[in-house]
């Protein structure tokens, strides 16, 4: 689950009050959380794509159960309907009908390696060393030091 920011990569979380509910005397808040990333980087999509074992995103318009939607067409494992990536929002479209045509944790890991492979990318750019380490919880933890390559 992710509960911060990630600036590097366009990362961010927010909690907005949705709606509240009272049973008996005990008043429960309900949250809505938004979870918003941009994804620019063509690069590090494909790396992602490679990295998750995916076949390499293509440039093309997909036929979703919602409409059409044009851009890099990411087929995620499972999924009906392709997630379609605009490299110039960062926005994703996608259409994974609550789950039942994908599953979003699929969506997540893609985005995950995304931002590894974004940072590593830009790490580089700047002669930077990068040393990933993965972690028992599923998340991936990078140290970028200076002076390496």
């Amino acid at each position: 689950m992710m509960v911060g920011r990630f600036c590097g990569t366009g990362w961010s979380v927010q909690t907005d009050p949705c709606c509240f509910f009272w049973k008996g005397d005990n008043k429960r808040m309900s949250h809505v959380v938004r979870i918003q990333t941009k994804v620019h980087d063509p690069v590090a999509v494909a790396a992602a794509c490679q990295r998750l074992g995916l076949v390499a995103p293509v440039h093309g318009t997909a036929h979703l159960f919602s409409g059409e939607a044009t851009g890099l067409l990411v087929q995620l494992p499972d999924w009906r309907y392709p997630a379609v990536v605009d490299t110039l929002t960062g926005s994703i479209r996608y259409d994974n009908f609550g789950g039942r045509w994908g599953e979003e944790r699929q969506l997540h890991r893609f985005l995950q390696m995304y931002a590894v492979e974004r940072t590593k990318l830009e790490a580089r750019k700047k002669s930077y060393a990068v040393e990933e380490q993965a972690q028992q919880d599923g998340s991936i933890k990078l140290r970028i030091r200076e002076g390496g390559s």
